[in-house]
């Protein structure tokens, strides 16, 4: 007979290779009642603790690295990424484990950050966010084998595992809400042209408005801050015909526009319909509130750590689709009039 895997013995039981992984280990992470299901199905394959297939764990880190090329000035505007880093503090905290935070200038410093990481053992994996539309991180950290984690829509490459979102789902949520409302013209503000995530929602969201309306989609580029909101909005509707209602990419600049609704001269959603594709207390306290797509941020940023830690510990981890957003109608949107 072959010698037992921690992926045979995790069909087995019905948990994770991470779990497995843990409970053979005597490391934190599952709970007692888990951990003696693990053992016992352990032994009655045959488990052999001191074999190859056992988990090193003398050499690691107890730190998983997160780098965010953003300056600090950015992330505290931005709610969703405060909470995506509560998340991954608490979900860290669950294992004993702790978040080694970088914030390099550039692009260069980035991946100068990748290397010394790799090169000095700092951290155990990484999780990679912005996932840019020719991204070299990804190469550089498989050649760094380093375990990492990325967020985004990418092909499955060594030592690298993704999380998922459902954008299309999304996108045919947002259009059909605003198709109900009656509105036609659509606009966009989209942050961040040159992230994989941005970009594709936008050729998605392009493509159902010509689909299910028969028209096409106003776009404006916009920076992820008040004013960087105001100017595009500015723009969209000094196009002729204006849009009736506007989807945003983010929270900060749906509400910006939604509070400086008179320096515009529209009326929200008499004028102009705003949707965020973001939600936060940020749409839930303007006035108008801001339909918004909701998900639970600090949710994802447990499942991306527990994805990284099975591809720490068992060296493989399946790829994760985690379901879409959900929408909030709120009074943020309205008729086309």
């Amino acid at each position: 007979m072959k010698r037992p895997t921690i992926i045979d013995i995790a069909r087995r039981v019905g948990v994770s290779k991470a779990a497995v992984s843990y409970a053979l280990n005597g490391r934190a992470g599952v709970s007692a009642a888990t951990r003696e299901r693990i053992l016992d199905v352990a032994a009655q394959l045959g488990w052999d603790a001191a074999g190859p297939a056992r988990t090193p764990a003398a050499d690691r880190t107890g730190t998983i690295g997160l780098v965010l090329a953003r300056p600090p000035q950015q992330i505290r505007a931005e709610p969703s990424v405060v909470h995506w880093m509560a998340g991954l503090e608490a979900a860290l905290a669950e294992y004993g484990l702790s978040l080694h935070l970088a914030l390099p200038p550039d692009e260069e410093a980035e991946l100068g950050t990748y290397r010394s990481w790799a090169a000095e053992r700092r951290v155990d994996g990484v999780i990679v966010t912005d996932l840019r539309t020719e991204d070299p991180r990804v190469p550089l950290l498989r050649e760094l084998k380093l375990p990492a984690v990325v967020i985004g829509e990418h092909e499955r490459v060594a030592n690298v595992a993704v999380l998922r979102f459902a954008v299309a789902e999304e996108v045919r949520a947002v259009v059909a809400h605003l198709a109900e409302l009656g509105h036609r013209r659509i606009g966009h503000v989209q942050g961040g042209v040159d992230l994989e995530h941005t970009e594709r929602r936008s050729a998605l969201l392009r493509a159902e408005v010509r689909e299910r309306l028969g028209t096409d989609l106003v776009k404006a580029e916009a920076a992820v801050t008040e004013d960087g909101g105001v100017r595009a909005t500015w723009r969209l509707l000094a196009a002729d015909p204006p849009p009736t209602a506007i989807v945003y990419d983010d929270d900060v600049t749906a509400v910006a526009s939604v509070a400086r609704a008179a320096e515009l001269d529209v009326r929200v959603p008499a004028d102009l319909a705003v949707l965020s594709w973001q939600d936060s207390m940020l749409c839930r306290v303007v006035t108008p509130p801001v339909t918004a797509l909701s998900r639970d941020v600090e949710d994802d940023a447990a499942a991306a750590v527990h994805l990284l830690l099975e591809l720490i510990e068992t060296g493989a981890a399946d790829d994760l689709d985690v379901p879409p957003r959900v929408l909030m109608p709120r009074a943020s949107t309205g008729g086309a009039g």
